[in-house]
């Protein structure tokens, strides 16, 4: 029910944001990606586009510059992220359409973050836990520093939020992120 509040609400925001993306650069509005949500299921992941067309096959030259975590590929001024992207990203508004991933219930308003099928496949026993829950839209990585956190971090706040989900830590994570997202530290 939130998701679809939350779509109608921002739903003039979505048209002008995915209008920005066309005209910034070639290709479509949205991306879709499939990543892994609850109890290992694959999803089609929807975002808005942040980078130029055929950016994924371009990740191989970027490789040396990997900054990210653990299993996650991040490059800090990342070559193909496009100047609308950027500011999406920043403030996470690329985001927004993943509340389509809500409202067909493949992920829910807080959680893990959905990680990628390859990401998923190298994980442990003890990771394998983030996959417990329905991946979010928000969660404590989000709040708690997003992409500057290291991989070791984002991991034990995933199965802290699993393993002591509550409404109450809910409404909480949700409340923090409209404040992390503002400031836009630690998106990239």
């Amino acid at each position: 029910m939130g998701s679809a509040v939350l779509l109608v609400l921002f739903a003039p925001l979505m048209v002008f944001v995915a209008l920005l993306v066309l005209v910034d650069s070639r290709g479509g509005a949205f991306y879709r990606q499939r990543r892994v949500g609850k109890d290992g299921r694959e999803f089609t992941i929807l975002k808005f586009r942040t980078m130029v067309a055929g950016a994924h096959g371009a990740r191989a030259e970027l490789a040396d510059r990997n900054e990210g975590a653990g299993l996650l590929f991040k490059v800090r001024r990342d070559p193909r992220v496009t100047r609308v992207g950027a500011v999406l990203r920043r403030y996470s508004i690329d985001e927004l359409p993943q509340l389509f991933n809500v409202l067909t219930g493949s992920m829910s308003l807080v959680g893990p973050r959905p990680p990628l099928p390859e990401e998923s496949a190298a994980y442990g026993p003890d990771i394998r836990r983030r996959l417990l829950v329905k991946p979010g839209l928000t969660g404590l990585w989000q709040i708690s520093g997003r992409s500057d956190l290291p991989w070791e971090e984002a991991v034990r706040l995933d199965l802290r939020y699993v393993e002591d989900w509550s409404l109450a830590l809910d409404t909480v994570i949700l409340w923090k992120t409209l404040r992390a997202v503002l400031q836009g530290q630690g998106a990239y």
